[in-house]
């Protein structure tokens, strides 16, 4: 550590600003740093800036705009700044003076404190500064004194021949001063209005503070909704293919029920198989509902009419409702198309009506109205969920039910989420409602109060173009579709799938070839040019998925048919959740009429 005498020494040559520099390297080299650099308080514009003698310029920046802000308050701050440049940073121990003096050593490491500045050099650096500080000022004030001496001597000089320019200058001072008085008498009105500007700055903060308050609570329903969404996406893409073995061998054990001769025990192997179908069944219809949360579902969106499709669909929903609640449909003219799954939709429309129906153990009345409906910014600003100001088709369904209160609403959305009695519900109704909507890009609203009935509006995207679906179903074909021996490469990484799959075809009447992976897949394609057509699981191990199969093999064979199977949607066939463009898919899990039918039309080129 330096001596005091030395210290004072280079502290005393720092007040010749040509000296200055080299005794700041000396003082910075003695301190353990690679630079010394002195900051003072320019009094004009109330900041930091370099003593004289030192770089007038600063990098700038987020580090520079912290160290600067931190220096406010005598002690001491140690931080990093970038310097010579942005691109550098180095270490920076500054030390404020009681007069706002800051000696920041920069670089290298510091072995000075604070209370061996405050002895030694602090008061003799802030000495020095104001000296110079007081000589350039009086410097200053000494040539403004020199310039207006020569100006009076001027005007002296002038004056006989000045007097009508003094009396403009009267009329501007008049004119001044009658200025200043309105900005004086406009100060006056600010000081008297500033309680009530207070006042209302406060409530526009309040506002403020509510909409954040709002906005965050939204953000984290949804990243809650997102987070169990992941969770029965991936829960529903294990039981998919669980339940296309399970309903695969209940329809093998159908098929060959009929070979046996009829027996009591023939009987109860039908029953069973009856029983076991019709609960793998609705576990399929789980798993969809839950994908659709999850927006794992692939749509197949069409142009449609909305007021077609629920004419369609009154009987039914009749038929499911029961006779004890009346249906009545409020169908506006000139509704404008949209454009979504057809089947989803359906199954929204039917299960909006299950559960209203549920609502109303006593009757009631269910009404589904549609309408042209135009969601303005404000609405999209204050709504829970992220939605897009635009034109949307709006289907409401409502009911004259028991309604709900506020905290069950917070929650219906949510998968399991029911408040029928155990056994009666699922809870995944108006989940699924709510991941088709989003996932079809639209809103969905729900209102509703205890005893007053319930109203949930589903808005859907309007489409600018001509509506292709019929609300009529088409009549399905009993009959299953066999193979004219096609040869087909079954690509599966689960055996038990890949058998039942195998097995299923070939009795079918086609040719198969089977793979465990990707790389195997293309060595058999590669041995096999007869193969017509391609049926492969879009998740496989190997490190190569069904559509990079698909695309490897189409590369070599543009014209072969490709047919991709999934539990679940992924970035590889669907964005956006829907199905890219000539992409064929059949969803898991899968029946073997199912699977005849669409493989029959692959092949066909249907």
């Amino acid at each position: 550590m330096l001596s005091g005498n030395h210290v004072v020494e280079l502290v005393n040559e720092l007040s010749d600003v040509r000296r200055r520099s080299t005794a700041a390297a000396a003082l910075a080299q003695y301190w353990g740093a690679e630079m010394l650099l002195i900051l003072i308080q320019d009094p004009e514009v109330g900041a930091l800036r370099p003593a004289p003698g030192f770089p007038q310029t600063l990098p700038g920046g987020t580090t520079w705009r912290h160290f600067l802000a931190s220096c406010r308050a005598p002690g001491e701050f140690k931080g990093e700044i970038a310097y010579p440049d942005r691109a550098t940073l180095k270490p920076v121990h500054a030390f404020i003076g009681q007069d706002g003096t800051v000696l920041a050593l920069i670089g290298g490491s510091s072995k000075v404190t604070v209370s061996y500045l405050d002895g030694a050099a602090f008061p003799l650096l802030g000495a020095l500064l104001r000296t110079e500080s007081s000589r350039e000022a009086a410097l200053g004030v000494a040539a403004a004194a020199g310039d207006a001496t020569k100006r009076a001597v001027a005007l002296a000089k002038a004056l006989d021949g000045a007097r009508a320019e003094i009396e403009t200058k009267a009329t501007e001072l008049q004119h001044a001063l009658a200025e200043a008085a309105r900005l004086n008498e406009d100060l006056r009105h600010l000081n008297e209005t500033l309680e009530e500007r207070v006042a209302q700055r406060t409530r526009e903060l309040e506002l403020e503070v509510a909409e954040r308050r709002k906005a965050e609570a939204a953000l984290v329903q949804a990243q809650k909704m997102e987070a169990v969404g992941q969770l029965t996406g991936g829960i529903a893409h294990d039981f998919n293919n669980l339940l296309t073995i399970v309903i695969g061998g209940l329809d093998t054990i159908g098929r060959h029920l009929g070979s046996l001769p009829p027996s009591s025990v023939t009987s109860r192997i039908e029953r069973a198989k009856d029983m076991a179908l019709d609960g793998a069944r609705r576990g399929a219809t789980l798993t969809h509902r839950l994908l659709a949360f999850s927006r794992r579902q692939p749509l197949d969106p069409k142009p449609l009419d909305a007021n077609a499709l629920v004419a369609g669909m009154s009987e039914l929903l009749r038929r499911s409702l029961g006779e004890w609640v009346a249906l009545e449909t409020v169908l506006a003219g000139g509704l404008w198309r949209t454009k979504v799954d057809p089947n989803q939709l359906e199954s929204a429309l039917l299960n909006l009506a299950v559960n209203a129906r549920d609502a109303m153990p006593d009757g009631g009345k269910l009404t589904i109205e549609t309408a042209n409906a135009y969601l303005d910014e404000a609405y999209a600003a204050q709504a829970a969920e992220k939605v897009s100001p635009g034109q949307y088709v709006l289907i409401a369904v409502a009911d004259t039910g028991t309604g709900m209160d506020k905290a069950t609403l917070g929650k219906v959305f949510e998968p399991f989420f029911t408040t029928k009695e155990v056994g009666k519900g699922t809870g995944l109704g108006l989940s699924q409602v709510y991941g088709f909507v989003r996932q079809s890009e639209g809103h969905v609203q729900i209102y509703s109060e205890v005893g007053e009935g319930t109203t949930v509006k589903v808005y859907l995207p309007r489409f600018i173009g001509t509506a292709t679906h019929s609300a009529e179903s088409l009549e399905k074909s009993s009959a299953v579709p066999s193979g004219f021996g096609e040869t087909i490469l079954v690509v599966e990484d689960q055996s038990d799938l890949r058998q039942f799959t195998t097995e299923s075809l070939r009795e079918l009447g086609y040719r198969v070839l089977e793979a465990s992976d990707g790389r195997t897949a293309l060595g058999i394609f590669e041995q096999h040019p007869e193969i017509d057509l391609l049926f492969t699981d879009v998740v496989l191990t190997g490190g190569m998925n069904g559509r990079v199969l698909a695309d490897e093999v189409l590369r070599r064979r543009p014209n072969l048919k490709v047919l991709f199977t999934t539990g679940y949607t992924s970035n590889a066939i669907v964005h956006h959740g829907r199905l890219d463009p000539g992409v064929h898919l059949i969803g898991k899990p899968y029946t073997y009429a199912e699977l005849a039918s669409k493989v029959r039309r692959m092949c066909d080129g249907d």
